[in-house]
C-alpha cells in the first residue's frame, strides 16, 4: 500500500484530505508543520508529498526545497488558496510534481497523487536499472560484478526453488530461510567462494515481505576501492570529490523497503566498517560531502567466505560490527559435504547451459555420475557449473560419457607439473595452494590447513581422502612414487616449503619483481579509476589476491590510501 504525508497547519483540511485517500486505498500519514513532516520523512520515505503552500514558520515552497535535498526523486505536490503564476512556475522549476488550489476537489486530488506515485516509482525503477546495467532487480543478476550463472540459481524458480539439493545439509539451509526470511534481523551467510552466497541472500529476500515493497540491490565489497564503496555504498553530492558533476544516490536509498547485499563484507576497511556500523545501528545514512542524515528502511544481508572471529582476534574486522551483522546466521555448506546433490545440480546445469545456447539436452551417463560424486569440488558449485558448461560444449553425443570429465577433474587436483622443457616445474602462484593438498593425497592422510583465516583451506582440514581414485593415480604418476609413500620426495619439500631466500631474490634492470609488480598493479589501478574488478581482469589475477596485495602495502605504506 502506497503512503501519502498530508501537511497542513488546518486540521479540518488535514483531516479532510487524509479521509478523501484513506476511501481510495492510500495509506495517510499527517503533520501540522513543515518541520514535523521532515521528521516524518525521515522516519520512513512516503511515496508522495501533498503540502500546503502557505504555513506558519517554514512554508511549503521551502519544505519543497528540504524535500527535494533528501529525495529528488520524491513527488511533492502543493496546494494553495491563493495560486498566481508566478508560485506556480517557481515551484514547478524547484521540482514540485503538481500545483493544485484548495481545497481540492476529490476527483482532481486522487488522479494527480495516483500519477505522482506512478511517477516516483518509475523513476526509483530507472534509478535501479540504471546500477544493475538494465537487468531487473530482483532477477538472477542484479547484484553489481555478479556472473550470469550464479551458482545453484535456479532461473525460472524463486525462494527455496532456486536452492537446489535434498541432502540433509541442504535442508537445514532451506529450514534456516524459511525461519529467517519474515524477521527483519540482519542475516550473516558464511560459506565458502562458490558455495552460492548470494543465491540463499537471494531466496531470503524472495521469502520475505520485501519483495513486494523494494527492490534486492547488492554491492561486491571486495571488488571496489574504498573511496568507490563508500560512495557506492552511500552516495554522494555534487562537489563532493573530483568528477562528481552530480547528486547520486548509494545502494542503501536505492534499496529503501528492500533488501541490500553487502558480499563479501570481511574485505570492507575499518573507516566504512565504522559507518556500516551507524547505518545498522541508527537506519540512517550520510552522503559523501554532506552532513545530513536521511532515513533509510533496508534489510541488510552479509556474506563472507573468511573467518571473521579470527580476522577479528587480528584487527582486521572490527569486533561490534561482527556483533550487529551476525544476528541471523546461516552457514552455507561446501559442496564436497553434499555430494549427494552433485547430480541434480549438474543436471539443472546442463539443461540451462544447452537451452541457452540453442544445443540439445544431453544426459550424464553412470559413469559421469559416478566421476563428479567421487570429486572433491574445491570450487564448490561454481567449479561444478563451468565443468558442466565445458561438457554441454564438448560433448559430441547425446550422453556424456565418464571418460570425458575424468581429466579436467584430474586437473582440478593438482595442477599440471610437466614443464615444455622436460622439467618439473609448478606455478610460484599455486605453490601455496596445492602444498597442503599434495600432502594430504600423498600419505593418504587428514589434511592439515594452514592457519590462513580462510573458511576454503579452513575447511579442507575435514577432508581425509579423495574418492576420486584416477586423480590420486595421476599425482602419483608426477611425483614419481606410491601414495603409501612418506612425504620425503625432493618436490614435495619443494611444496611444502615454497619461500625464497632473501638472497636468491632476483631483480630486473637492479629493480625487484615485488616492486616491478606493485607498479603494475598501481598503474592498472589508476588506468581504471580504482576499479578492483576490472584491474584484477586486466592482470590476470583473482579480485581477493588484489585486495590482500593493497592492504599489505597499504600496512607497509608503500602504496597510497586512497588505492
Amino acid at each position: 500500500m502506497s503512503l501519502v504525508l498530508v501537511v497542513d497547519d488546518k486540521e479540518m483540511l488535514r483531516d479532510s484530505v487524509g479521509q478523501t485517500l484513506s476511501r481510495h486505498g492510500l495509506e495517510v500519514q499527517t503533520a501540522d508543520s513543515a518541520s514535523a513532516a521532515l521528521e516524518l520523512i525521515a522516519a520512513r520515505r512516503p511515496d508522495c508529498v501533498v503540502t500546503d503552500l502557505k504555513m506558519p514558520g517554514m512554508t511549503g515552497i521551502e519544505l519543497l526545497e528540504r524535500i527535494k535535498q533528501i529525495d529528488e526523486d520524491l513527488p511533492v505536490i502543493l496546494m494553495t488558496a491563493f495560486a498566481t503564476v508566478e508560485t506556480a512556475v517557481k515551484a514547478m522549476k524547484l521540482g514540485a510534481y503538481d500545483y493544485i488550489p484548495k481545497p481540492p476537489e476529490g476527483d482532481a486530488l486522487i488522479i494527480a497523487v495516483k500519477r505522482a506515485i506512478e511517477n516516483g516509482r518509475l523513476l526509483r525503477e530507472n534509478a535501479v536499472l540504471r546500477i544493475t546495467g538494465g537487468i531487473p532487480a530482483g532477477s538472477a543478476s542484479a547484484v553489481p560484478n555478479a556472473t550470469p550463472g550464479t551458482p545453484g540459481f535456479a532461473a525460472t524458480g524463486t525462494g527455496l526453488s532456486r536452492l537446489i539439493g535434498d541432502s540433509p545439509a541442504m535442508r537445514r539451509v532451506k529450514e534456516q530461510v524459511l525461519a529467517v526470511a519474515e524477521s527483519t534481523g540482519t542475516v550473516m551467510i558464511i560459506g565458502e567462494s562458490g558455495t552460492g552466497k548470494e543465491v540463499v541472500a537471494r531466496a531470503v529476500h524472495e521469502l520475505s515481505s520485501r519483495s513486494h515493497s523494494g527492490p534486492f540491490l547488492g554491492v561486491n565489497c571486495a571488488a571496489l576501492s574504498e573511496s568507490l564503496l563508500e560512495s557506492e555504498l552511500f552516495g554522494h553530492e555534487r562537489g563532493a570529490f573530483t568528477g562528481a558533476d552530480k547528486t547520486r544516490k548509494g545502494r542503501f536509498e536505492l534499496a529503501d523497503r528492500g533488501t541490500l547485499l553487502l558480499d563479501e563484507i570481511s574485505e570492507v576497511s575499518t573507516r566504512i566498517q565504522a559507518k556500516l556500523l551507524r547505518v545498522l545501528q541508527e537506519r540512517v545514512i550520510e552522503r559523501v560531502g554532506s552532513g545530513l542524515s536521511i532515513g533509510v528502511d533496508v534489510r541488510t544481508i552479509a556474506t563472507s567466505n573468511r573467518d571473521l572471529p579470527r580476522a577479528i582476534a587480528r584487527n582486521e574486522f572490527r569486533q561490534d560490527l561482527f556483533f550487529r551483522i551476525n544476528v541471523l546466521p546461516i552457514h552455507l555448506p561446501p559442496l564436497r559435504d553434499r555430494l549427494e546433490d552433485v547430480p541434480a545440480l549438474a543436471e539443472h546445469f546442463i539443461s540451462t547451459i544447452a537451452r541457452r545456447d540453442g544445443r540439445r539436452v544431453p544426459e550424464l551417463s553412470a559413469a559421469a555420475r559416478d566421476v563428479l560424486t567421487g570429486y572433491h569440488w574445491p570450487g564448490n558449485v561454481r567449479e561444478l557449473q563451468n565443468i558442466c558448461e565445458r561438457a554441454v560444449a564438448l560433448c559430441k553425443s547425446d550422453i556424456i560419457p565418464g571418460e570425458l570429465l575424468e581429466p579436467w577433474l584430474m586437473l582440478g587436483v593438482m595442477p599440471s607439473m610437466a614443464d615444455p622443457t622436460g622439467g618439473t616445474a609448478l606455478a610460484s602462484h599455486t605453490i601455496s595452494n596445492h602444498a597442503d593438498l599434495a600432502t594430504s593425497i600423498y600419505n593418504g592422510s587428514q589434511l592439515n590447513a594452514p592457519n590462513s583465516g580462510n573458511l576454503g583451506a579452513h575447511a579442507g582440514s575435514h577432508i581425509h581422502e579423495y574418492k576420486a581414485a584416477p586423480a590420486r593415480s595421476h599425482l602419483a604418476s608426477h611425483l614419481g612414487s606410491p601414495m603409501s609413500h612418506s612425504l620425503t620426495h625432493p618436490l614435495a619439500h619443494s611444496l611444502a616449503e615454497p619461500r625464497i631466500p632473501e638472497a636468491s631474490r632476483v631483480s630486473v634492470d637492479g629493480r625487484l619483481l615485488e616492486d616491478i609488480e606493485r607498479d603494475a598493479i598501481v598503474t592498472t589501478l589508476q588506468r581504471f579509476n580504482g576499479h578492483r574488478q576490472k584491474t584484477a581482469q586486466a592482470l590476470g589475477i583473482g579480485v581477493r589476491t588484489l585486495g590482500l596485495k593493497l592492504k599489505k602495502w597499504k600496512e607497509l605504506q608503500l602504496v597510497d590510501e586512497a588505492l
